[in-house]
């Protein structure tokens, strides 16, 4: 995306689809050194003037790790830590001091070629982190408060705040602090949507297997039980990705910073290039039982009377209640919706009856079951979900992403029973 000659047509509608979406929401960008130091900082830098151009705000922080350990080399000077967690002397906070420096320097260079206003504040205060255990840190710091109406402010003037991790004390000291705590400290001052964390490393990998989506209680349970199955260099930023999820930020990502246009693609697609750890956004989701089929009748029947839903009998319901899915809001059913397997091609699901209360339109209910529906079609080995609707095919494809197709992407059982009803509705995909 930073080459002008490669953006397509595609690419701007794709991205422009999300742009509702985020416009106005705060991310905070978490660079590590080694991504500083790569040759793809500069698209890198490009990518958030985009995100910056669509209306989206951003923080920036920034790491040092390589950088403490190559001036270290250079000068021949023993550190006592490179990452901000463990004891740092005065040698090592000097140069941290020393590396920040430089870095923040690139990025703000970085960012002026994108015409962009940046500024790099003293608005984090630290203090030490003590004596953990009987040792001593000495010079390395935790966040203690973040002036979070300075940092607005700047925003709302149009510049990016450039966050090093150094932070000063009551007494004006300087402290080291860890980059990705740091970040996760910003999100939740800042009531930051989400936290992308530019690594050198492709995401997290469980057993050496990439995982593009973890629920954050999944990652919890792994991390208390087998920390080792997870690839170490991305151990600390789960560790503060569920911290940050647990403190208000909804989403986390872990992309690799090497990747051309890998930031954008993070974000304006569904399938995404790294990892995104969510918090469990489907908690007033659970599978229907029996003691459900009047209700989810009751529910879909005005739905049914206006032809936006299949009829379905009291008793056709029962017969697939283990189909179906219902939003809950203090023990009232307030939408449902069904996910049925084909037999005859296990990589297709249908979702059908969704239906919301009208008293509950326009809050977003029906995306959400509709992606709970798909991300569960997902988890069952589907690889494309479809939809037929005779009245709400545009929610379908402007609000869910999916796409009008012909009929021939029906299971044959299927097939047959759309040229039976008559209905003539239309029929939607989209690949998981």
């Amino acid at each position: 995306m930073s080459n002008g000659a490669h953006i397509k047509p595609t690419d701007l509608r794709g991205i422009l689809k999300y742009v509702p979406r985020f416009q106005g929401q705060i991310f905070i960008i978490a660079i590590d050194g080694s991504i500083v130091a790569d040759d793809n900082i500069p698209n890198l830098l490009t990518d958030i003037a985009v995100l910056r151009s669509l209306g989206i705000k951003v923080v920036i922080v920034h790491g040092i790790g390589q950088q403490i350990v190559e001036l270290a080399k250079i000068r021949n000077i023993a550190i006592t830590d490179a990452i901000g967690t463990g004891v740092a002397d005065a040698a090592t906070l000097d140069l941290a001091i020393r590396a920040s420096s430089r870095v923040t320097h690139l990025v703000i260079e970085g960012l002026t070629a994108n015409a962009l206003k940046a500024a790099l504040t003293n608005a984090v205060r630290a203090m030490p982190f003590g004596i953990i255990k009987g040792v001593d840190h000495q010079f390395t710091g935790r966040v203690d408060r973040i002036d979070k109406d300075f940092f607005q402010q700047l925003i709302t003037s149009g510049v990016v705040p450039v966050v090093n991790p150094i932070g000063f004390d009551r007494d004006g000291k300087p402290l080291r602090i860890n980059s990705d705590a740091l970040a996760a400290e910003l999100a939740e001052a800042m009531q930051a949507t989400k936290i992308i964390y530019l690594t050198p490393n492709q995401g997290l990998e469980i057993n050496g297997k990439l995982q593009h989506n973890i629920p954050v209680d999944a990652l919890r349970r792994l991390l208390e039980t087998k920390p080792e199955s997870i690839n170490e260099p991305m151990r600390s930023k789960a560790e503060q990705a569920i911290k940050a999820i647990d403190n208000g930020t909804p989403r986390i990502h872990l992309i690799d910073g090497r990747e051309p246009e890998g930031l954008l693609a993070e974000i304006f697609s569904n399938e995404g290039v790294g990892t995104l750890i969510h918090g469990n956004e489907y908690q007033q989701i659970r599978k229907a039982t029996k003691r459900d089929v009047r209700a989810i009748y009751n529910l879909t029947r005005s739905g049914m009377k206006r032809e936006e839903l299949r009829a379905r009998s009291q008793q056709s319901i029962e017969k697939t209640i283990d189909q179906f899915y219902v939003f809950e809001i203090d023990e009232n059913l307030i939408a449902c919706i069904s996910l049925t397997l084909y037999p005859e091609d296990a990589k297709v699901a249908e979702i059908g009856s969704l239906y919301v209360m009208p008293f509950y339109g326009n809050r977003g209910i029906g995306k959400k079951m509709v992606d709970f529906a798909c991300m569960r079609a997902g988890e069952l080995g589907v690889t494309k979900v479809i939809a037929l609707s005779t009245q709400a095919f545009s929610f379908f494809t402007s609000v869910c992403g999916f796409e009008e197709a012909d009929k021939d992407v029906l299971p044959e059982s299927r097939l047959k029973a759309y040229e039976e009803s008559g209905r003539n509705s239309k029929v939607l995909a989209k690949k998981i």
